[in-house]
């Protein structure tokens, strides 16, 4: 647990990981342990789970208990392990994060309570629940707006950032890159800022993000990797050759509903024995597929082979 004691190391590209199911639609830890091990073997700096590419609301608190403690294991202090354990409600929320923090990760990704539509009062007191709760584990907010129908507001995550220590960051998911800017000017740089917007991942570093949380990772871990690389080491124009060509892989993503698209893919190449999306998700439909293959068209060598990955 290095990186819980200085949470400022989590940086670069962490990996939001599908979940992977079974063909009849159960959990598949083999599966989940295979693409962590891939993961790590192809240069992504930290690993994420249970975020909005990892189907959470499709799945029992039981379940993702399992997947967090699959993927802790797997990692085993080498990256980063940043998992989600945010729920529409509060006791589910304090039970994951709870049985993350004793897995052993370096941070609990905390998504905004979706459907109800909190006032920033209300999110106010929600994240500080769960920050008095757990005032030794490193947390950090998850907005992603156009799937909760709420948006933390800047100045809410300035009070909360003020008021709690171990409240380090936050996982911007939205298109408005003016939010980005207003939260850092709210907060001053010490706040760690991810981007979960795929397009939005280089530009946000020249703001003062410290990387990402981009589901084309579980495509092209090692590109992604190698894009916040660039930039860090100050060959910029590697780096957004880097954005401009992972550009037809974002749009893979999202030719039909995230992560299903993703998931099709990894099965496909053999690296998950099964495409299976829980309802209300489907597998992608055949108009998906063909324009699916028209992207990935003349990009293939972008796909991190994943050969020789330890079993």
């Amino acid at each position: 647990m290095r990186f819980r004691a200085d949470p400022s190391r989590i940086t670069g590209s962490i990996a939001p990981v599908v979940t992977p199911f079974t063909p009849d639609g159960a959990l598949d830890e083999a599966g989940l342990r295979g693409l962590v091990r891939w993961q790590l073997a192809s240069g992504s700096h930290g690993v994420s789970l249970g975020g909005s590419t990892g189907e959470p609301g499709a799945q029992s608190v039981a379940e993702r208990a399992t997947a967090i403690r699959a993927a802790a294991e797997e990692i085993g202090d080498r990256v980063p392990f940043l998992p989600g354990t945010g729920s529409a409600k509060l006791d589910e929320t304090l039970e994951l994060t709870a049985i993350a923090m004793d897995a052993g990760a370096d941070a609990a990704l905390i998504i905004t309570p979706y459907y109800a539509r909190p006032t920033q009062e209300a999110l106010y007191q929600w994240y500080a629940t769960v920050a008095r709760e757990f005032p030794d584990l490193p947390l950090v907010i998850y907005n992603v707006p156009m799937r909760t129908a709420v948006d933390i507001a800047p100045e809410t995550v300035g009070r909360l950032f003020r008021e709690f220590d171990n409240l380090v960051g936050i996982k911007e998911t939205t298109k408005d890159f003016e939010h980005f800017s207003r939260v850092l000017h709210e907060t001053g740089p010490e706040l760690l800022v991810w981007s979960g917007i795929e397009l939005l991942c280089l530009p946000l570093l020249a703001l003062g993000g410290v990387g990402f949380v981009s589901a084309v990772a579980n495509l092209a871990p090692a590109a992604v990797a190698e894009m916040y690389q660039s930039w860090t080491d100050g060959d910029f124009e590697r780096a957004r050759q880097l954005h401009y060509r992972l550009h037809p892989l974002v749009d893979v993503l999202f030719t039909e509903t995230n992560p299903a698209p993703a998931k099709w893919v990894l099965a496909q190449r053999g690296l998950i024995s099964s495409a299976h999306v829980r309802p209300p998700l489907i597998t992608p439909t055949a108009a998906g597929r063909t324009r699916i293959e028209e992207l990935l068209s003349g990009n293939e060598d972008l796909l991190t082979p994943f050969e020789g990955v330890p079993s």
